[in-house]
């Protein structure tokens, strides 16, 4: 392990947890991103508070066996342009530099520590040396230099441009800001020199489509290729079925079983849960809320949860009418009772969310005045906007999400009182996605990230890729970029209640709910625990026979 280097704030923010004035889960995130290690600031933590955070000894999980799962098989072929978090099959065969734990907390994984600099843009990741390719070559920082310069070409169509935008990109995107912007001093050593503060980067690092892949296949990916982890790639058939190998050379814990089955079952939730009744799956990837009282029934399975910053925001598009005008979007908002999307969308599995897409669960969440229902106010913002009588429009949603389609239909019948008169159309889950950022209007699944940083800027911000709704705000942006630059949760509170605000007002969305996710395995699966970003690491897991 490398040396480290305790950053300038960390003497303060432990001084902040002591007092109470930083929650335990505000300390430990914030320790770790500036280079702390998960052990060292659980220890901390434990000292202050006398609770012990002392793992027991794993208990020896059994080896063998193949464990079969049920999700949708995509097209897995380039995985940096991944725009769908349901892909666990390339997170088995490629590999991270840094893994966010179930408990949100960021560890390193491939590199096995960071150091930061005080001002916050000079970051050097320290690799492990242990590490090969399954071909035998060893890994380097080559490899990672490579990574990240192809995901950040935008010929490449990753989304970490947009997330990686304002520290790493030119003005205009079109490339890295310097010609120093990553370097690498060593063979286990890289450095991001950035151009302006960001305190998020290592898990920005873990953004699902930042996989670690080999250069030598020039960014795609297929049965057989290349990979560091746990797992090889034997077969995949998109809509059908993915079929994996465990590696007895992988570097990390596991694998514990042989074989890896991942069973496309398609868009009926039910042909899930009849597949998991029958034991033709040993579990599945997620469970719509809909579908837990069902499965609660079948007594060899057990359900896992956790509270998350899941969602799905019914976004507009700014670039089409009548949704350019601020008054429309703002009356959809208007119109809405989140808790009774909540209640019937979700079976009361979740909470209501306030239009602005930043989570309770994120450590910079300000809390705002309830955003209540008020049908005169909406009638009254449309009639300004020159529609007296209302407007008609077609919302788009996605067949494999049944609590989406469940969520529109409520929706709908609650814009009706205002004038807002929209038609359904729920697409199959593989045409969604083909045009799910150029629909005019539509509801979108957006996975949960740690921080609500994160989201706002690789939706929000002007001109990224994943800007599904065209919007560009120049107040919006500078928000943005101040509270990615502050270091202190209490002051990157303040600014992101700014930006709550401005969402509330201005933003492209109608955002009614926060969803705690499900999924269920046979309980002779051991070692899963559910991720609030639903990640699967099969490489911990184990079935008993």
């Amino acid at each position: 392990m490398s040396d480290y280097h305790e950053h300038s704030y960390i003497p303060k923010l432990k001084q902040q947890f002591v007092d109470g004035r930083c929650s335990r889960r505000e300390f430990l995130r914030t320790a770790t991103l500036i280079g702390m290690s998960a052990t060292a600031a659980y220890a901390f933590v434990g000292k202050v508070t006398g609770e012990s955070f002392v793992s027991p000894a794993k208990a020896s999980m059994p080896k063998g066996g193949t464990l079969r799962i049920g999700q949708r098989i995509l097209d897995l072929s380039s995985p940096h342009a991944y725009s769908w978090f349901e892909e666990t099959v390339t997170r088995q065969v490629c590999e991270y530099l840094t893994k966010t734990g179930h408990d949100n907390i960021t560890r390193p994984y491939l590199a096995e520590s960071w150091d930061v600099s005080n001002d916050l843009k000079t970051w050097t990741f320290h690799l492990r040396k242990d590490v090969k390719w399954h071909n035998g070559r060893a890994f380097t920082a080559a490899d990672v230099d490579w990574n990240l310069r192809h995901a950040l070409d935008p010929e490449t169509g990753s989304s970490m441009v947009g997330l990686m935008q304002a520290y790493m990109m030119n003005d205009d995107s079109t490339g890295l800001w310097d010609a120093k912007a990553i370097e690498t001093p060593d063979d286990h050593t890289v450095r991001l020199n950035l151009r302006a503060a960001q305190v998020a980067v290592p898990e920005h690092l873990f953004h699902y489509p930042m996989l670690i892949i080999d250069p030598e296949e020039g960014g795609t990916f297929a049965a057989g290729s290349n990979g560091t982890g746990a797992f090889e790639l034997l077969d995949y058939r998109v809509g059908e079925h993915a079929k994996l190998k465990a590696r007895s050379d992988y570097w990390g814990e596991g694998p514990y079983v042989d074989e890896l089955l991942f069973i496309d079952l398609g868009d009926d939730p039910s042909a899930r849960v009849g597949a998991m009744a029958s034991k033709q799956i040993d579990g599945v990837y997620e469970i719509d809320s809909a579908q837990v009282e069902t499965v609660a029934t079948l007594k060899h399975l057990k359900i896992y949860d956790a509270a998350t910053a899941q969602t799905a925001v019914v976004r507009t598009r700014v670039d089409n009418e009548p949704f350019g005008d601020p008054r429309v979007r703002k009356a959809l908002r208007l119109a809405v009772d989140a808790q009774k999307v909540v209640d019937l969308a979700l079976q009361g599995r979740g909470v209501a969310a306030e239009h602005h897409h930043v989570s309770p669960v994120h450590p910079e969440y300000a809390p705002l005045p309830e955003m209540t229902r008020d049908i005169a106010a909406a009638k009254a913002l449309l009639a300004e906007a020159g529609f007296p009588d209302g407007i008609d429009v077609e919302i788009a949603a996605n067949a494999d999400e049944g609590w989406e389609v469940a969520a529109v239909q409520v929706l709908t019948e609650m814009w009706k009182e205002a004038g807002i008169r929209a038609k359904i159309n729920v697409l199959p889950g593989s045409s969604f996605w083909d045009v799910w950022d150029k629909l005019p209007f539509s509801m979108t699944n957006w996975t949960h990230r740690p921080l609500g940083i994160m989201v706002l800027a690789l939706a929000y911000r002007t001109g990224v890729p994943w800007n599904e709704s065209g919007y560009s705000n120049p107040e919006f942006d500078a928000l943005l970029a101040e509270a990615e630059s502050t270091l202190d949760v209490e002051d990157r509170r303040a600014v992101m209640e700014k930006i709550e605000r401005l969402m509330q007002e201005d933003g492209p969305i109608v955002q009614p709910a926060w969803r705690s996710v499900f999924a269920a395995y046979d309980e002779k699966v051991q070692g899963f625990a559910m991720h609030p970003t639903s990640y699967i690491f099969a490489n911990e897991l184990a079935i008993q026979s």
